[in-house]
């Protein structure tokens, strides 16, 4: 992969012309495009597709509830042709695995390529105090790794993981098994909300395969130019 093929720029607005001028100008310049629940609520998913138009898509829902509907989400958003969809891996075991099937199966039914199905493991925006809160023991990187390994097992593609984890999963679940980081932040962006976070080149090189960078791109005057200031970082 070169670079550029890495980055997914999260696009996150009800609007749906404002989603659709940001994919337009930065189709070519990145990897694809992130779309989450506010587009996705506000619109639906033929308003995602039309907006992203044929970039990758990574459909980011964090799908969590039991197997069978579950199963049916992944189903379903199949139908908007994504490279990536995710769940969240604290659904468990059975969970993800009828999430893993239901991408083989839909996708060979539709002839279509089988989506990178991913696990979200903690959010970047939490902690361990974080954790704390919501009866979870820390560290924040044991219950990654955790959620890591189960979601390995059960046949998922990889996870979602913070910066801060990248070596710790590199190393625990191999070479092949996909690590998308989003919480990116160029030296020159504001942290905002998010708190375990790591530039795009150190991110690369710690192991990570695909980054996920929203506002910095989005939020710049020049959307494009802010782009292409990450990708000449990271060459």
């Amino acid at each position: 992969m070169t670079p550029k093929e890495r980055i997914f720029v999260a696009i996150d607005t009800p609007d749906i012309n404002k989603a659709t001028e940001l994919a337009k100008a930065l189709s070519g310049e990145v990897g694809g495009i992130k779309i989450g629940k506010e587009l996705f609520t506000a619109q639906g998913p033929n308003a995602v597709r039309g907006a992203v138009g044929g970039e990758p898509l990574f459909v980011d829902l964090k799908f969590h509830d039991i197997p069978n509907t579950v199963a049916g989400a992944i189903r379903s958003s199949l139908h908007m042709r994504p490279f990536m969809v995710n769940v969240h891996a604290s659904g468990g075991k059975a969970m993800m695995q009828a999430a893993a099937e239901a991408a083989r199966e839909t996708s060979e039914d539709l002839g279509l390529p089988r989506p990178i199905v991913l696990a979200v493991t903690v959010l970047t925006s939490m902690d361990d105090n974080d954790l704390s809160d919501v009866g979870q023991k820390g560290p924040a990187a044991e219950q990654v790794e955790r959620l890591a390994l189960l979601a390995k097992g059960s046949g998922i593609d990889g996870v979602v993981c913070s910066s801060k984890e990248i070596k710790l999963l590199r190393k625990a679940c191999g070479p092949d098994f996909k690590l998308v980081v989003p919480g990116i932040r160029p030296t020159w962006a504001n942290a905002g909300d998010q708190k375990r976070i790591m530039t795009p080149r150190d991110a690369i090189e710690a192991g990570a395969d695909y980054l996920v960078i929203g506002r910095p791109i989005t939020g710049a005057e020049d959307p494009v130019a802010a782009a292409r200031r990450i990708v000449e970082e990271l060459n």
